[in-house]
């Protein structure tokens, strides 16, 4: 069994701390983001799949992140505003984080120790690889929009790859399966 991540403290978007504890209950479904990544439409997504599922109990929390190639170089301001006007975003936002390397954040720290392996290796990697592109190497977070899933008592049961899409149907199956607990 795996640390519960109620315990880290986190800021929302606009600086104020915020306990994760008020999520005990809910299934979490964790990413990290980037404004001018390719994978950034997947906000449309994610929004689509919290508006789809909060009311059973899901909610997404979200982490913006510059580690990969300061693909989120903007402040948190800026950031809200970006989701906001292009993609709704309504689902909850959080304080710029790093998510890999020496100034990890301890969530993610947390995340990657409960999950080492995530699925959907797809061709995606070898794509970056492809490009010259160095991505992190297991077990730590490969790219933006990775996903950890959190089950309502806060602990991490599964870890998607970038590529897995709010659509798919392994993150899908995995969420209708913890809300189902």
């Amino acid at each position: 069994m795996s640390q519960s991540v109620y315990h880290i403290p986190v800021q929302d978007i606009q600086g104020q701390a915020v306990d994760l504890e008020q999520y005990h209950g809910q299934v979490l479904l964790i990413v990290n983001v980037a404004s001018k990544c390719g994978l950034t439409p997947q906000y449309e997504g994610l929004e689509a799949l919290y508006q789809a599922k909060k009311d059973q109990g899901l909610t997404i929390l979200g982490f913006p992140a510059n580690n990969f190639l300061e693909q989120e170089p903007g402040t948190n301001e800026e950031i809200q505003q970006f989701c906001s006007l292009n993609f709704d975003v309504k689902f909850p936002l959080f304080a710029k984080i790093s998510v890999a390397g020496e100034d990890k954040h301890p969530l993610y720290q947390t995340l990657i120790q409960a999950q080492p392996e995530r699925i959907g290796e797809g061709p995606w990697w070898k794509d970056l690889v492809e490009y010259g592109l160095t991505p992190n190497e297991p077990p730590e977070v490969l790219w933006n929009f990775e996903k950890f899933l959190v089950s309502k008592t806060g602990e991490v049961v599964a870890r998607f790859a970038p590529d897995i899409t709010a659509d798919d149907p392994r993150l899908i199956d995995a969420i209708n399966q913890e809300l189902a607990k």
